[in-house]
């Protein structure tokens, strides 16, 4: 009844989310230096990284359906693990686990926030270069609604930096 391969499994996933949140600082950096070539290499890395936390994930559910049924469960419930640490009986291996969670938890909670803010970046980058096509090409000032072609004004509105009629 040892609960040890299962916290060997939380401890690599742990891993593999502290490099996903190496990859969320680079990804900030390529953000803002508007390194496109860096962004694409780390959003490769990336997939790479969530392809393996999907194969500790999956191991980590057998790890703790194993431990279950060696603890005499024989239901397949998908427990959490505060729930699983209760059925932990050795204090030691109780504490790691606990530990484990804690330590796990506190990473995903960085990578959560370190991904809200490139979002964040990645939206005022793209409204920064939404703003920057409307300098240049210049959006028409007309009003949505009909107007008679003897009602328009004779003054037109300032064009962009070219003219897009060319």
């Amino acid at each position: 009844m040892s609960v040890q391969p299962l916290i060997n499994l939380l401890e690599q996933l742990d891993q593999v989310h502290e490099n996903m949140l190496d990859l969320a600082h680079q990804k900030k950096k390529a953000i803002v230096d508007n390194n496109v070539d860096s962004l694409i290499q780390l959003m490769n890395q990336e997939t790479k990284g969530m392809k393996q936390i999907e194969q500790l994930e999956q191991q980590r559910m057998n790890a703790a359906h194993q431990f279950l049924q060696e603890s005499g469960i024989k239901s397949q419930l998908n427990l959490n693990l505060t729930e699983l640490s209760r059925l932990v009986f050795d204090i030691e291996d109780r504490k790691k686990l606990l530990h484990i969670q804690k330590q796990l938890s506190d990473t995903l909670a960085r990578l959560k926030e370190a991904n809200d803010l490139n979002q964040k970046l990645i939206e005022q980058s793209l409204s920064f270069i939404d703003f920057s096509l409307d300098i240049m090409v210049g959006r028409p000032n007309q009003d949505v609604t009909y107007q008679h072609p003897s009602e328009r004004s004779s003054v037109m509105g300032r064009p962009g930096l070219f003219d897009s009629r060319a």
